[in-house]
């Protein structure tokens, strides 16, 4: 059976994603809106046909500038997290030569990262800064790398420095510091446990295609999203206790989801609409 859903999943996925790549490099060349909306829709479409449950908890701000702070334990983080509103993610630069999955890293406008580059933090945090300051919500996976789905690695802070630059563009402006958590909890409904977790998380050194058709087998999962309370980042602020608040706050909303306790450690963001977030979970 699990061999006849992946062979299901992508015979409906390949010919929708072949019709929308075109449109969406359309809509990013022109500078559409639809370059936003587009990613929206399609990660959506994707979530329905892998059968992902999404519940959330919590709201994003509505704040701009707006970084999102966030755990990393899948590629699938990408398509759930896309699903919920138009963002783009900061990625690290070996992301843009992957086949299939650079090519829609760069459709969602994607800005990369060479880490081992240190010359280079300075132009990419001015880019980032430049995306922040046009109103983008920026997606950062603060690890540095994935986890095992059980746990949150230690925030690396070069790159939540960006929001500095985009500070100084703006002169005197606030730029918000969003955590995010991210866990998946269930599949076919039954608890997936810290054992059988990364079946779903990709990390370490693990193939790409075995991974992917292994979920595409695998069944329907059930994922907890808790956003945290923004924090505010100015000209006064320090970057390393900031960075430290937001793994703070992200590894307590982890543990709660994964435990199943997220309704206590969630903190809503103001109570103010959003578009393209309402969830059919």
């Amino acid at each position: 059976m699990g061999t006849l859903r992946a062979v299901f999943i992508l015979s409906v996925l390949t010919p929708v994603t072949l019709l929308a790549i075109p449109v969406q490099w359309l809509a990013v060349r022109t500078g559409s809106s639809l370059a936003r909306r587009i990613p929206v829709a399609w990660h959506r479409f994707v979530r329905t046909l892998l059968g992902i449950r999404v519940r959330v908890t919590g709201r994003p701000s509505d704040e701009r500038p707006l970084l999102i702070t966030a755990n990393h334990a899948s590629w699938l983080d990408i398509t759930v997290l896309s699903g919920l509103m138009p963002i783009s993610f900061i990625a690290k630069a070996e992301v843009a030569g992957w086949p299939v999955f650079g090519l829609f890293a760069k459709l969602q406008r994607t800005v990369f990262v060479d880490r081992t580059r240190r010359a280079q933090t300075g132009v990419v945090a001015t880019e980032i800064a430049g995306r922040l300051k046009d109103g983008d919500a920026m997606v950062l996976f603060p690890e540095g790398t994935s986890n095992n789905g059980n746990e949150v690695l230690p925030f690396r802070t070069a790159l939540i420095g960006a929001a500095r630059h985009a500070i100084d563009e703006e002169g005197g402006t606030t730029v918000w510091i969003q955590p995010l958590s991210i866990a998946y909890t269930r599949l076919h409904g039954v608890p997936l446990g810290r054992r059988y977790r990364p079946l779903v998380a990709w990390y370490g050194g693990m193939d790409m295609a075995p991974h992917f058709l292994a979920v595409l087998k695998a069944g329907p999962l059930d994922v907890e999203i808790t956003w945290g309370e923004p924090i505010g980042y100015d000209v006064d602020s320090d970057r390393k206790a900031i960075a430290r608040t937001a793994e703070k706050a992200v590894r307590e909303m982890t543990t709660a989801a994964l435990t199943g306790r997220q309704g206590e450690a969630a903190v809503k963001a103001p109570p103010k609409d959003v578009p393209m977030m309402k969830e059919a979970s």
